[in-house]
C-alpha cells in the first residue's frame, strides 16, 4: 500500500476555521496553534497519513526554520523569506509519484499548484469536516465501551440474571 502524507497550511487553516479564528483574536495566535496541533494530533489516531503541518516563518528575521514531532505529527515553521506555500510545494515535488499526497489550504492558487504536481487538494471545511467526523466517531466509541457508572453488579448481568435477582429482592 503506497504511503500517505496530509500536508496542512497551518495560518490558512486557522484563519478558516471559527474557532481557530476567535481564538486569535479572544486569547492569542499561540493557543490557536497549539489548539490546531492538538486537533490534528487526535486526527493522527485514526489515519494512516503521517501529518505535516506547516506555519509560515518567512517574516521572522534570521529564521533558520524547525521541523519537530508534536505527539504523532510533524509541526514545521518555515525558514525566512520561505512561505508555507513554497514549503508545500517543494516537498509535494520531492515525494515519490506513488505516494498518496492530499494537501490541506483554502489557498485557490495553492490548490491548483499541487493539483498539477499530482498531490489531492484539500478545502479547509473539508478538513474541519473530515475532523469532526473522526471526533464524533470516537466519542461514540468511547461511550459505548465505557465502563458502568456505578461499577455495582446489576452493571454485569445480562437480563435473565438481573430479572432473578429483582424478584428475589422483591420477596423480602
Amino acid at each position: 500500500m503506497a504511503k500517505e502524507f496530509l500536508l496542512v497550511d497551518g495560518y490558512n487553516i486557522i484563519h478558516a476555521w471559527d474557532e481557530l479564528k476567535e481564538l486569535v483574536e479572544d486569547v492569542s495566535l499561540e493557543s490557536a496553534r497549539q489548539k490546531l496541533m492538538d486537533v490534528l494530533s487526535n486526527y493522527k489516531g485514526t489515519s494512516k497519513a503521517t501529518i505535516i503541518l506547516v506555519f509560515d516563518g518567512y517574516l521572522v528575521k534570521g529564521n533558520i526554520g524547525t521541523v519537530y514531532e508534536y505527539n504523532n505529527i510533524y509541526v514545521v515553521y518555515t525558514k525566512e523569506a520561505e512561505t508555507a506555500d513554497h514549503y508545500i510545494e517543494r516537498v509535494v515535488t520531492s515525494l515519490p509519484k506513488h505516494y498518496k499526497v492530499r494537501v490541506a489550504t483554502g489557498d485557490g492558487l495553492e490548490q491548483l499548484i499541487i493539483y498539477g504536481q499530482g498531490a489531492t487538494r484539500m478545502t479547509a471545511k473539508e478538513l474541519w469536516i473530515e475532523v469532526q467526523a473522526v471526533e464524533t466517531e470516537l466519542r461514540e466509541k468511547f461511550i459505548e465501551n465505557r465502563p458502568p457508572k456505578n461499577n455495582i453488579l446489576a452493571d454485569h448481568l445480562d437480563e435473565e440474571s438481573l430479572a432473578w435477582f429483582e424478584a428475589l429482592r422483591r420477596k423480602k
